[in-house]
């Protein structure tokens, strides 16, 4: 459990909206071998909703957008919390909404979608998917997506996230990756890899050469959020 964690913060560029993060009883699938936001969990329900209402307090409306993040997929909060986060939205008339799941929980995104445009909020589900090649993302990173198809997760989420800087990346690699993801979603976020302790590491090499032959393309495309460090958000 953490508990020196920014939670509120707002992005003024591109995508303007406001960002809550929030906590909730832990990643289901906990496998990726690059991630470590599952240490940012508490078992203790009640303590759980008690700081996401607290959180949630910060939010102010002022772009009628918000992006509501976790450690693992929206459907790991629990229901006081979910239930929070509609009266929030409609005392701040929130009316887009922007969750992040796992591919386990694809078939609970269009029940959702219901739930919140019955309130007149337009729900945006955002996947991280890292990489579209099959073997990297499944052998390597061990996201256990197991899909091949870009389109078969279109159609489901409307926006992903790419993960880049990484050892057995090229800059063509990572340049097909942006490619098929603004092909087949909304919009994209592109995290550069940073040391967290975990096994997969970031290659400063590979680093060095999305900065200097990728970042200069896609700074100000309003479609793609780059994120050089896990925190450019505000959140983290």
């Amino acid at each position: 459990m953490r508990n020196d964690l920014t939670r509120y913060s707002s992005i003024h560029e591109k995508n303007k909206r406001e960002i809550v993060m929030l906590r909730g009883t832990g990643c289901k699938w906990k496998k990726c071998r690059f991630c470590d936001y599952h240490l940012d969990f508490s078992k203790d329900e009640e303590a759980n909703t008690k700081l996401n209402a607290e959180v949630l307090a910060n939010v102010t409306g002022f772009y009628g957008k918000l992006e509501v993040i976790n450690s693992g997929s929206f459907f790991e909060l629990n229901e006081d919390t979910i239930e929070n986060i509609e009266n929030v939205c409609k005392l701040r008339s929130i009316n887009e909404l922007n969750f992040e799941s796992h591919w386990m929980y694809k078939d609970k995104v269009q029940a959702f979608r219901e739930r919140f445009k019955k309130l007149g909020i337009n729900l945006k589900m955002k996947i991280g998917v890292e990489s579209f090649d099959y073997d990297f993302r499944e052998l390597y990173l061990v996201k256990g997506m197991k899909v091949h198809s870009p389109e078969q997760i279109g159609a489901i989420f409307d926006e992903v996230c790419l993960l880049q800087g990484l050892e057995g990346q090229t800059v063509e690699s990572m340049r097909q990756d942006i490619s098929i993801g603004l092909r087949c979603f909304d919009r994209i976020c592109i995290n550069i890899m940073i040391d967290n302790g975990m096994p997969v590491k970031p290659s400063r090499e590979v680093v060095e050469d999305f900065v200097r032959e990728i970042y200069p393309i896609y700074k100000y495309n309003e479609r793609v959020d780059i994120l050089l460090n896990n925190t450019d958000f505000g959140v983290g």
